[in-house]
C-alpha cells in the first residue's frame, strides 16, 4: 500500500479503491483536495464541519461529531445536536493540515452552514434546485433563471454553483439579518420564481405534488448546511461542486467536473470566490413577505398528517 506524509499527516493506502463502486482511489480524492485547499478553507474555516465519509464494504455515513482518535491539535466547536438529543463537537477545518487528516479519513463530502461558530447571523442563503427524476439539466437552468429573475427583480444579485449531483445552488451572500428573516427572503424567493413560471417550478416540499417540476428548496438556513463549492460528492468518479458563470449555465455538463478532471476545468484563481458579490442587505418588502409563508417542513408535516387520517378514514368507509 502506497503511504505519504503532507504537512505533518500521515496519508494511508493512498492506492487503494476509495470506496465500493466510486471509480477512484483514496490518492485520487486526497490530491483533489490539496489541489484545492486555498479554495476550500476559506469557505470551510471558523464553521462547524459536516462530512460525509466512505470505507470499502460499507455505506456512505454523515459525520458531524469528531471521530474517537483524532489528534490534539484538531480544532473543534460544542454544538447542540437537536437530532441526537445532545452536544456534539464538530470539526474547524482551518488550515490545510486539517483538511488533510480529514481527506486521510475518506471525507468526501464537506457541508457547512452559512452560520460562523459563536456567530448569530448568516453569511449567505441558498435556493437548491432539485430536477425531478429522469429530468433534463436544460429543466434545471431556465428554473435557475427563474431565480436569477426573482432576485434582480428584488435588487439582489447571486451565483450559481453545480451541486455536484444533478441540481445546482443559487447562493446569495448577505449581512444584517437575524437567521429568521434569512430564512423567510428564502422561503419568499423561491416563491417569487415559482409565480414567474409555475409550470416549471415548484416549491411544493412533497415529492408526490411536484408534478415533474423542478424543485426550488428554500429550507437551507440558519444551522443547515449546503455542500462546498469544490467539495467532491459521492457518485461514481467523484464530480465535484462546481462554479458556473450565468452565462455558462446553459452549456454546463454537471458531472463533467470530477476530481481527477478539476484541475483542467476549473483552472487558476478561485473562481466561485470571483463570483460571488459582495454580502448585500435584505429588501424589507422581501423579508416581511416571506414572514407571511409557512416553513415547508412544518407545513409538509401537517399536510403529510392530514393525507394519513384521510386515508385511514377512507379506509375506515
Amino acid at each position: 500500500m502506497v503511504d505519504d506524509e503532507r504537512d505533518g499527516v500521515r496519508l494511508t493506502s493512498l492506492d487503494s479503491p476509495l470506496g465500493d463502486g466510486l471509480d477512484v482511489t483514496k490518492a485520487d480524492l486526497v490530491d483533489h483536495l490539496d489541489a484545492n485547499a486555498s479554495r476550500l478553507i476559506p469557505q470551510l474555516a471558523g464553521r462547524p464541519l459536516s462530512v460525509m465519509r466512505v470505507r470499502p464494504g460499507q455505506q456512505p455515513f454523515m459525520q458531524r461529531n469528531v471521530p474517537k482518535g483524532a489528534p490534539d491539535w484538531l480544532r473543534t466547536v460544542p454544538v447542540w445536536s437537536f437530532g441526537a438529543n445532545r452536544q456534539v463537537h464538530q470539526v474547524l477545518c482551518d488550515d490545510r493540515r486539517t483538511l488533510l487528516w480529514l481527506a486521510n479519513q475518506r471525507a468526501v463530502e464537506f457541508h457547512v452552514p452559512f452560520l460562523r461558530a459563536g456567530e448569530d447571523q448568516p453569511t449567505g442563503l441558498v435556493v437548491d434546485l432539485d430536477p425531478p427524476e429522469d429530468a433534463g439539466f436544460e429543466q434545471v437552468v431556465a428554473a435557475a433563471g427563474l431565480v436569477r429573475r426573482a432576485l434582480t427583480e428584488a435588487g439582489l444579485a447571486g451565483a450559481v454553483k453545480t451541486s455536484g449531483s444533478k441540481g445546482v445552488h443559487v447562493v446569495v451572500p448577505v449581512r444584517g439579518a437575524r437567521v429568521e428573516d434569512v430564512a423567510a427572503a428564502t422561503r419568499a424567493l423561491a416563491a417569487r420564481a415559482e409565480r414567474l413560471d409555475p409550470e416549471r417550478a415548484t416549491t411544493a416540499y412533497i415529492k408526490e405534488d411536484r408534478h415533474g417540476r423542478v424543485f426550488l428548496d428554500s429550507t437551507r438556513s440558519g444551522g443547515s448546511t449546503i455542500v462546498a463549492a469544490y467539495s467532491p460528492r459521492i457518485r461514481p468518479g467523484l464530480p465535484v461542486s462546481a462554479p458556473v458563470a450565468w452565462e455558462d449555465l446553459p452549456t454546463v455538463r454537471p458531472d463533467a467536473v470530477t476530481v481527477r478532471t478539476a484541475g483542467e476545468r476549473l483552472g487558476a484563481g478561485d473562481p466561485w470566490a470571483a463570483l460571488l458579490p459582495e454580502p448585500q442587505e435584505l429588501p424589507a418588502d422581501l423579508v416581511a413577505e416571506g414572514h407571511t409563508i409557512p416553513v415547508a417542513r412544518v407545513q409538509a408535516m401537517h399536510e403529510g398528517r392530514r393525507r394519513a387520517r384521510a386515508r385511514r378514514e377512507g379506509a375506515g368507509g
